[in-house]
């Protein structure tokens, strides 16, 4: 792990071309690229897959909601952490602040499992530097589980001081757990933009009977992959190829039950409305409507372009 430490440090050291802002966000990036990381990644992401979570995981990932489940739990723990250290700094109710951090320390049980499940489904820089998020909010997890039991035993400074520590620890886990959402883009749903990136009106996608039957298909939408299924009846389905999961290759996938499954972390879209059925993916595929003219060409176009 020097090769790591040696890593983070070239990455912050200050260079006269980089404010203190951007050393950290170099030094982050630094996390991402640290494959030495891998030896603990691989098997904890093997566990995590492992785990018979059954239809659990699903909504661990927030397909329900239509979202990431994770940050919004996050909030749970960090809003009853942050409201108990307010109470320990304005001389609150100590059995408050003590209820509170309890609270918060419970909450983050649920909280970590849907990060987990999210975090398995994750590309190599991902991994890495969320597993360094992950070890940032166990950390204060464990300070603020100390802190609960050191307020319950009467120590009601020493809780006070591991709460201080707990949210100090929790608010850096906070800042990797950021770049890993956004700079990363590890919980995005990468088919957000397709709207705007197809062009108004109908595309030409070649000749149906080029298309086979039953197969996922490539082509293009102006400069948009997108994949076609020809179902043995006739019907004709064209969903964005790029799951709006990790972007893995819907054209690349397999058809069944009237579904397209992802090839690389098994997301599956039903072919008439691009719904997405199961998980990881938390976001729908956007779909085309499509036409053939008389020479037997296919065309495609967003529901809503003119």
């Amino acid at each position: 792990m020097g090769t790591f430490a040696a890593r983070i440090r070239a990455a912050a050291r200050p260079d006269g071309s980089h404010g203190p802002a951007d050393r950290l966000v170099r030094a982050l990036d630094a996390v991402g690229e640290a494959d030495e990381l891998d030896v603990f990644t691989g098997p904890v992401r093997r566990a995590v897959k492992a785990l018979p979570l059954g239809p659990v995981r699903d909504v661990l990932h927030g397909r329900p909601l239509g979202h990431p489940l994770h940050p919004a739990l996050v909030h749970v723990s960090l809003g009853a952490w942050v409201s108990a250290a307010v109470l320990d700094l304005a001389g609150g109710s100590e059995r408050q602040a003590r209820l509170l951090v309890g609270f918060g320390t419970v909450a983050a049980a649920p909280t970590a499992w849907s990060g987990w499940v999210d975090w398995a489904e994750q590309h190599d820089p991902q991994l890495r530097t969320g597993l360094v998020h992950a070890a940032s909010m166990a950390t204060a997890a464990g300070l603020y589980g100390t802190s609960w039991a050191a307020r319950s035993l009467g120590r009601h400074s020493l809780g006070r001081a591991l709460g201080f520590a707990g949210l100090a620890v929790a608010g850096a886990g906070a800042a990797v757990g950021g770049h890993v959402a956004h700079r990363q883009a590890a919980v995005a749903n990468k088919a957000e933009p397709v709207p705007y990136a197809v062009g108004p009106g109908w595309h030409p996608l070649g000749p149906l009977d080029g298309i086979p039957v039953g197969e996922p298909c490539r082509r293009t939408a102006g400069e948009v992959p997108v994949v076609v299924v020809r179902e043995p009846g006739g019907a004709v389905h064209v969903l964005a190829d790029r799951c709006s999961h990790r972007s893995g290759p819907l054209s690349d996938g397999t058809v069944a039950d009237g579904c397209l499954r992802c090839p690389w972390h098994g997301s599956t879209f039903r072919l008439s409305d691009g719904w997405n059925v199961r998980g990881p993916a938390t976001a729908p595929q956007p779909r085309f409507d499509t036409r053939t003219d008389q020479d037997g060409t296919l065309y495609a176009r967003l529901p809503q372009a003119d």
